[in-house]
């Protein structure tokens, strides 16, 4: 007999963002290092922004206006783009052995396994015509109703996260959030209303928070034929949450990571169906002088630290460029992106530095 999943649900009241993170950051370490199965975490967070792990806080939010409406902003350690979190939209962390049976290999395999339950939780609040659009969203008609986020963790786990939109503040997120023009280029609308729909929208009526988490378990005990046992953090997992809490998620250098340079460098924006990649380089001669790599991508920090050290102090000719990122790439290296796509968005950042 499969031993039950553990569930962490918080229907008390929305938490803070360090809170929520925190506990989320846990999961993967409870299951990797604690001997834990597999443990789901719903709940909900009070009103907030959070940023995926690769962005520029500062560039994806105006802070200010964040600031003026009491809206708390942090930084996940998942990668994707900026999430508008609040009372009504159910937040889900989940810590799972990558081997676990059943669970497909890699962010895009994840993102497939996992988004099959969501669709079904859907379908059990009578909203049938769900489905996976790559790279990350969950989408009804067109209209995004969920986003998807997953990072590895050490002893071969995985923190899958998502947000199911039960109801939703647009007014809010056009309000508080900074979006680079290139991200809407190809996409045919120009505002968040026409991208996003919440389960109340497609089922008409008041469907409660309480009743999306239900159907969400509901829905991974179908999919991965388990039971759940009710259950809330040990001593070992809550010292583990604190210390998340008090080393991370209240610490300015880790909400204010990923800072894009305030120097005089190139800058390559580049949209790609892994996400947008935003590159900033200088050049000394005809060398790169310094490179740093940012955007909504999936990736680790390990493998972006490897490819700039692979192009600092390096000829800025593309073949050069091209020839050290595949010296030291692996597949799925930048979830959706290639060697050439990643070539491309660097020799953008070159022209635009040489123009400077």
């Amino acid at each position: 007999m499969t031993t039950p999943w553990r569930l962490f649900r918080n229907l008390k009241a929305p938490v803070s963002t360090a809170r929520g993170l925190a506990v989320d950051d846990t999961l993967p370490c409870a299951v990797g290092s604690h001997h834990s199965p597999p443990i789901l975490h719903l709940y909900t967070f009070i009103p907030s922004a959070i940023v995926g792990k690769y962005q520029d806080m500062e560039a994806a939010l105006r802070l200010d206006r964040c600031r003026a409406r009491g809206i708390e902003y942090n930084r996940r350690s998942t990668g994707g783009g900026t999430v508008i979190m609040g009372p009504e939209i159910v937040s889900l962390g989940l810590g799972i052995n990558v081997d676990y049976p059943g669970l497909k290999k890699g962010v895009g395999g994840v993102f497939e396994s996992l988004s099959i339950v969501l669709i079904n939780a859907l379908s059990k609040l009578g909203i049938d015509n769900a489905y996976f659009q790559p790279k990350n969203d969950l989408e009804v008609s067109g209209k995004k109703i969920a986003g998807l986020s997953a990072a590895a963790e050490e002893n071969n786990t995985l923190l899958f996260h998502t947000s199911l939109l039960v109801n939703f503040d647009v007014e809010l997120m056009t309000d508080i959030m900074n979006t680079p023009v290139i991200k809407f280029q190809d996409k045919g609308y120009n505002c968040f209303s026409q991208r996003m729909t919440t389960v109340r929208h497609e089922t008409g009526r008041e469907v409660s928070v309480k009743e999306t988490m239900e159907a969400i378990q509901g829905a991974f005990e179908e999919e991965f034929q388990v039971t759940f046992r009710e259950d809330s953090p040990d001593p070992w997992e809550q010292k583990t949450i604190q210390n998340f809490i008090h080393e991370r998620y209240t610490q300015e250098n880790w909400i204010f990571s990923h800072k894009h340079p305030r120097t005089r460098m190139g800058v390559g924006q580049l949209k790609t169906r892994g996400g947008l990649l935003e590159i900033y380089l200088s050049l000394s001669g005809a060398s790169i002088e310094s490179i740093l790599i940012t955007g909504d991508f999936f990736s680790t920090s390990a493998d972006i630290h490897k490819i700039e050290n692979a192009l600092k102090w390096t000829s800025a000719r593309r073949e050069r460029i091209e020839e050290n990122i595949a010296a030291v790439w692996h597949d799925n290296m930048i979830y959706g992106i290639d060697v050439p796509t990643l070539t491309q968005a660097v020799l953008l950042a070159k022209e635009n530095q040489v123009r400077l």
